[in-house]
């Protein structure tokens, strides 16, 4: 089996969001104390603005990062995939549409599943970085869908 996701999934679902929120909350705290103990109001903006910024990051967060599987692999006549520790086998001829977005951070490919054995009618998960062009493995996988789908 091929591995179709990347290994920095990880790094992008659970270790940049606590990274993020960490870092909002330690402004949010250096300006609670500045508001609360030194008696700066000017020191509001070390509250505001970072309140702001982890509300804009968490709707970016939940409609770019939280959905991605862990895992993608590519299994001959299907992918299997793995998300919390639970895995689904999907046919690719249970694959209806495959969406590759290389120019999102982080690149994204869609896969729109009919297959009742899966909860969601689409499962998205981060592809290898390439620095140039597209991941191959991928390109192949849109290529063995086509294939399937012309038949």
């Amino acid at each position: 089996m091929q591995r179709l996701s990347s290994d920095l999934t990880f790094v992008q679902k659970r270790v940049f969001p606590v990274a993020f929120f960490t870092f909002s909350a330690s402004f949010m705290g250096m300006g609670l104390y500045l508001v609360m103990v030194r008696h700066r109001l000017q020191a509001l903006a070390f509250i505001v603005m970072p309140a702001i910024l982890a509300v804009f990051g968490y709707v970016m967060m939940k409609r770019l990062i939280f959905d991605l599987v862990d895992e993608v692999w590519d299994d001959g006549d299907g992918v299997l995939v793995k998300n919390r520790g639970k895995q689904h086998r999907i046919d690719l001829k249970d694959i209806t549409n495959v969406s590759y977005t290389p120019l999102t951070n982080p690149p994204r490919v869609t896969l729109t599943v009919r297959s009742p054995a899966w909860h969601a009618p689409e499962v998205s998960f981060m592809p290898p970085r390439h620095f140039f062009g597209r991941d191959r493995s991928v390109e192949c996988l849109i290529e063995r869908i086509d294939a399937i789908r012309n038949r």
